[in-house]
């Protein structure tokens, strides 16, 4: 008499099915993916897609406020995302980013180094390392006194640091220039011609698709693979795992032998240097700073991409971001939305309401965010990792005859007719991997 067993099911989301392909690929295979995938986000300030191109502001600058603002994600998801410490004032490495290159560039600032020996060609270039410098030691500075706080006192700390910085621009008149700010910031010097006398980074490039918005979207492009390259290397060392120790339970980590404050330290100096990066890339686009920039509201959007996409999830920091761009100007200049008519401006200017509310909704419905991050053992390699899901798969997939041949024996239950679930092949495979080893 045989026993029919019922086909074990894996309920995997589109994200989960996704995560499983991708990570099955090998590494040249994800790359022939991506790149080709990179290239066509880079297009599409040049293609202008109809269903996506705004109205009432350029699409080219839009996509470049998005790539600060993801740099900004990017880093504060170390801090946040990876290590779990509350950060509400990362504005303030922002502003340290964009005053470096402004006091060093602008003809405004007593520093400035351009009227002496530094060429305004190359002068943001020169500035860039500088301002990271600064921004980290500024993280090192605020970090070390504070980073024995958790939780609320933390983030009293550090949203008072952010209003310190923006404060010390807006009354430092004779240095920074108060609230009439910096203005002719240096910013690179490239590709000049006739009817683009300044380069195609100038803000007078207004010659559309390849205007300046363009060319700082595509220069954001590079910094943030680079970023990115960057920190998942780091995620992927024992750094990540004890950022990730660290976030789970600080204590426990301590105890298991972890210098939770050396990491946590690491943590405020990586990202305090991305922020500060994407401040001097913010200097050059604009070409001019004033301490309103700074304040705490955006500071708080920096912390609603990181929510709104998933704490940990490099990829969905990026989305979070650009969904913090680029939906208050799609509304802008709208007069209808599929043939009803709408005041998009007024919409525009409701962002704030709007993003509180999506939180709110968020943290009942999701509260682990659109794009949340799927831990995986970080201390097997990726062979092993791989090799499990596709045993998860394959198990799902169907049911082998040697599977059901001792069920019908009348042997005795052990774990091969034990019934299926959908951990079993996991653990099944992880037990195999370790006997192995």
């Amino acid at each position: 008499m045989s026993i029919e067993k019922t086909q074990p099911t894996l309920h995997l989301g589109v994200g989960d099915k996704l995560r499983l392909w991708w990570d099955a690929l090998a590494r040249p295979a994800q790359w022939g993916i991506g790149v080709p995938f990179i290239v066509l986000i880079a297009l599409l300030p040049v293609l202008r897609p109809p269903v996506i191109t705004t109205v009432g502001t350029d699409f080219g600058s839009v996509l470049a406020q998005f790539g600060m603002y993801a740099l900004l994600a990017i880093g504060l998801n170390v801090v946040v995302g990876q290590t779990g410490l509350l950060d509400l004032g990362y504005v303030g490495f922002y502003a340290i980013g964009a005053y470096t290159v402004g006091l060093l560039t602008s003809p405004d600032s007593p520093w400035n180094l351009t009227d002496d020996w530094l060429s305004r060609d190359w002068a943001w270039l020169f500035a860039v390392p500088i301002a990271i410098g600064i921004t980290a030691i500024s993280g090192l500075i605020l970090g070390t006194p504070t980073l024995r706080l958790r939780g609320d006192y933390l983030a009293i700390v550090t949203l008072g640091f952010g209003e310190i910085v923006r404060l010390l621009a807006d009354n430092l008149s004779d240095i920074t220039g108060g609230g009439r700010g910096l203005s002719q910031i240096a910013y690179p010097v490239v590709g000049e011609s006739a009817d683009k006398p300044n380069g195609v980074f100038s803000a007078g490039n207004t010659s559309a698709p390849l205007n300046s918005g363009t060319w700082w979207f595509w220069l954001s492009i590079v910094l943030i693979i680079i970023v990115l390259l960057i920190v998942g290397n780091l995620e992927r060392s024992r750094v990540g795992r004890a950022w990730v120790a660290i976030r789970e339970d600080e204590d426990a980590a301590e105890i298991m032998g972890v210098p939770t404050f050396k990491f946590k330290l690491w943590a405020f100096l990586i990202g305090a240097s991305i922020g500060g990066l994407s401040g001097a890339l913010y200097a050059g686009q604009v070409q001019f700073v004033v301490p309103t920039t700074f304040n705490v509201i955006n500071s708080m959007l920096f912390l609603c991409a990181v929510v709104l996409g998933g704490q940990g999830n490099k990829l969905g920091v990026i989305l979070g971001a650009f969904i913090i761009v680029y939906l208050p100007n799609f509304f802008l200049g709208r007069t209808e939305l599929f043939g009803i008519p709408i005041n998009g401006d007024d919409i525009a200017n409701y962002k704030y309401l709007f993003f509180g509310l999506a939180l709110v909704v968020l943290m009942i419905f999701r509260p682990q965010g659109l794009f949340p991050a799927r831990q995986k053992l970080l201390t097997y390699g990726r062979g092993i990792y791989v090799a499990t899901r596709q045993a998860a798969l394959a198990a799902a997939n169907a049911v082998t005859p040697a599977a059901v041949a001792p069920a019908t024996s009348g042997t005795t239950t052990s774990d091969a007719d034990a019934p299926l679930t959908k951990d079993a092949p996991l653990k099944k495979k992880a037990d195999d991997t370790e006997g192995d080893a």
